[in-house]
């Protein structure tokens, strides 16, 4: 499974093993569980929300349809989200302000609306919330001088000659294990990281 060029968003839409979905929830929670606070949902309450987010995830990810524009998945699953969060608040009585005098519906309108500066955050913050949980997943596939040599170069932005001389590295090796990492992670962000 490691090495399948298959993305991780049509591995779990296939539901052909769990450990597709497994990983799908590992990436995906962290980022839901924070939008919920973003939102006001109690901790008691989030587990339960984030259920509901994924049932619908298990029910309709089958039939998704990426059509292959920028965010298609990121912006249906905030959809996803917005209607779950309408609905938890709409069945309570209690209805909390969204802050700064803004009605919590306001927000939702917000949220589900493509050009809004709240569905903007909701992109970026989707992005970064993924790539991290990614490359948490794949580490353990490269050895450690590699994954070094990788964050080093591609994420702290050093150059390749610097990082080689650091780690004992030729600049060659430098390169390749930012290609082979960067291939990886392209090949597990597949549709879900435009």
């Amino acid at each position: 499974m490691n090495t399948t060029s298959l993305s991780l968003l049509e591995c779990a839409a296939r539901g052909e093993d769990s450990s597709s979905w497994n990983r799908f929830v590992d990436v995906y929670v962290p980022l839901l569980r924070h939008w919920l606070k973003r939102f006001q949902v109690p901790d008691t309450d989030a587990d339960d929300l984030i259920q509901e987010v994924l049932a619908v995830v298990v029910r309709e990810l089958p039939e998704f349809q990426h059509n292959l524009r920028r965010g298609a998945f990121r912006n249906w699953l905030r959809r996803v989200l917005t209607n779950r969060l309408r609905d938890y608040w709409r069945s309570l009585k209690y209805r909390p302000d969204a802050g700064g005098g803004t009605s919590l519906q306001l927000r939702f309108d917000e949220l589900a609306d493509d050009a809004s500066e709240l569905s903007q955050l909701w992109d970026r913050e989707h992005d970064e919330f993924v790539m991290k949980r990614l490359m948490a997943q794949i580490q353990s596939r490269f050895d450690d001088q590699s994954w070094e040599a990788f964050r080093l170069q591609a994420i702290s932005g050093r150059s390749a000659s610097e990082v080689a001389e650091e780690l004992d590295m030729s600049i060659n090796s430098v390169y390749l294990a930012k290609s082979r990492i960067l291939n990886a992670l392209r090949r597990e962000a597949d549709g879900l990281i435009e």
